[in-house]
């Protein structure tokens, strides 16, 4: 009885010693990120915008989010770096199932097939459908 409780006690303590252990690896690594930022890196900030460095300062980011539209973000709002090499969500797709052809062969024409769809909707179609509400 005397052991049950200093038992119970490190039974508690050690899975939370090993969180804040892992915690604090994360929060290395996202401030190793952060303060290796150059000029090019393509980034996403922890509101999801997607953007390219183009100027870095002590606490500041200046991000270019589409062409000749620059915004200025903290440091601290930089969640990622993201690389060229990423795979789209339709190469993953393709990995995982390994149906290559198949699975981009079959969804060109429908992407196609809609866009199509889209650029023949008139204006006065475009107003009806946005009015519908």
């Amino acid at each position: 009885m005397d052991f049950l409780f200093p038992l119970i006690l490190v039974a508690l303590l050690v899975p939370m010693f090993l969180g804040m252990r892992r915690q604090k690896k994360e929060a290395d690594k996202v401030t190793q990120m952060q303060d290796g930022l150059k000029v090019g890196d393509r980034v996403t900030t922890t509101s999801g915008l997607l953007g390219t460095v183009v100027e870095v300062d002590d606490t500041t980011v200046d991000l270019e989010i589409a062409e000749d539209i620059v915004t200025t973000w903290l440091r601290l709002a930089i969640r990622d770096v993201r690389s060229d090499e990423e795979p789209t969500d339709d190469a993953a797709v393709d990995e995982a199932t390994g149906d290559d052809a198949a699975v981009s062969a079959d969804s060109a024409p429908e992407v196609e097939q809609s866009a199509a769809s889209v650029a023949e909707e008139t204006p006065k179609q475009t107003e009806t459908r946005l009015t519908k509400d």
